[in-house]
């Protein structure tokens, strides 16, 4: 289903919603039909392959009950503590008026400038910079921004950012991405489960427990082995091409997470805070700073920028930093500072102070409208030291 404007872009968002969870429930049954598939070879590991797949269909249809209640109870469980998970992983907390005066004061101004509701607001303890909103519906919905980020940008940046993150929330694309989450943990978790297994299998097998299991010293048995033996090897191969296609269309799911999205969020930033110039200096300030160290893959594609390189980068649902500044200065007025990124290797090579951090970033009224902010491009000198950290790619 093609956007074409802002309405149908949520339109289209709420409809692949919906058809992510149905893909959920198809995932769950092949890998359930996998796992059946494992589990005849070990009960009868001198069978034919015709027998595998039709005792495995049987098991199928006989678990398929059990696999669609556990899928929906899943999702369920999801809806409603899908952020206390992810509040466990990224150690994100609950902050008031009174604990972040300047951070609450500008997401509120910004709703209440386009009479949009109130989301929570979460900060997290992390030297990355980035931010990320959640929720699935009103009661839910929430911005988390690092702590770093709040020490490395300005007012206006980080108002740019904020809304960024409230035109997720309105385009739907939260809705979309933590949809998406579930379904590639669920995947993940269960793909890893059965990969468990079948090493486990494989190795106990080199002792011939596979073939003991159905030996006997009757010829009828051993004609049997001869003719069907070759069944059970090619019955674990089929599984295990099954749970592979399992988790890669788990990450085609996480493709559907359209690179359009961050685009469309970084323009409604702009039609928020009628200030391109913030968002692109916010975007080059967070260029390549944004890993959370400990979070999942699948957090990561809830961020604002999420770093990946070399053959990640082929999954990745985020548009370059680049690439990004490119459209809003073509479509937004903008102007590019170019990046403002640290050299290669600085990050390790610094001993975290003000000065030899902010000795790498160039002068902050050398170009552009934002050398009036009401703090300098560069780093504000109260911080101490966000970017140091584990800044890798992420894989």
């Amino acid at each position: 289903m093609a956007a074409y404007g802002l309405y149908t872009h949520i339109a289209s968002n709420k409809f692949r919603s919906m058809l992510l969870l149905a893909g959920l429930f198809l995932l769950i049954y092949v890998l359930v039909f996998a796992g059946a598939l494992v589990a005849e070879v070990v009960l009868n590991s001198g069978a034919s392959l015709n027998y595998y797949l039709t005792h495995a269909s049987r098991d199928l249809i006989a678990a398929f009950p059990y696999a669609t209640i556990a899928a929906a109870l899943w999702i369920v469980i999801a809806y409603f503590f899908h952020q206390n998970m992810i509040d466990a992983l990224t150690g994100g907390e609950n902050v008031t008026r009174q604990q972040q005066p300047r951070l609450y004061n500008l997401l509120e101004n910004l709703c209440i400038s386009r009479g949009i509701p109130m989301p929570k607001l979460k900060v997290m303890d992390s030297p990355a910079l980035n931010a990320f909103a959640t929720g699935l519906n009103p009661r839910q919905y929430s911005v988390t921004v690092t702590s770093g980020l709040l020490r490395a940008l300005n007012d206006q940046e980080i108002e740019a950012v904020l809304g960024h993150e409230l035109t997720h929330i309105r385009n739907g694309d939260v809705q979309l991405m933590v949809v998406a989450m579930i379904i590639a943990g669920v995947v993940g978790f269960f793909g890893e489960l059965f990969f468990r297994m079948f090493t486990n299998l494989s190795w106990n097998s080199t002792g011939s427990d596979w073939s003991s299991s159905s030996s006997s010293p009757s010829s009828s048995s051993s004609d049997r082995d001869s003719k069907g033996g070759g069944g059970a090897i090619i019955a674990v191969i089929i599984a295990v091409v099954l749970i592979l296609l399992a988790w890669l269309l788990s990450q085609v799911v996480k493709l559907a997470l359209s690179r359009s999205r961050e685009l469309l969020a970084d323009a409604g930033s702009v039609e928020l805070t009628k200030n391109p110039d913030a968002m692109i200096t916010a975007l080059r300030k967070i260029e390549n700073r944004g890993e959370l160290p400990g979070a999942t893959s699948a957090v990561m594609e809830l961020c604002v920028d999420n770093p990946r390189e070399g053959f990640a980068d082929l999954f990745a649902t985020h548009p370059s930093v680049d690439a990004r500044v490119k459209a809003l200065v073509q479509f937004a007025g903008g102007h590019d500072p170019g990046p403002l990124a640290l050299p290669p290797g600085t990050a390790d090579e610094t001993d975290g102070s003000e000065e030899s951090a902010t000795e790498q970033l160039p002068p902050p009224a050398s170009r552009g409208p934002w050398s009036d902010a009401g703090a300098p491009a560069g780093i504000p000198g109260a911080r101490p030291g966000p970017l140091d950290g584990p800044w890798g790619p992420h894989r």
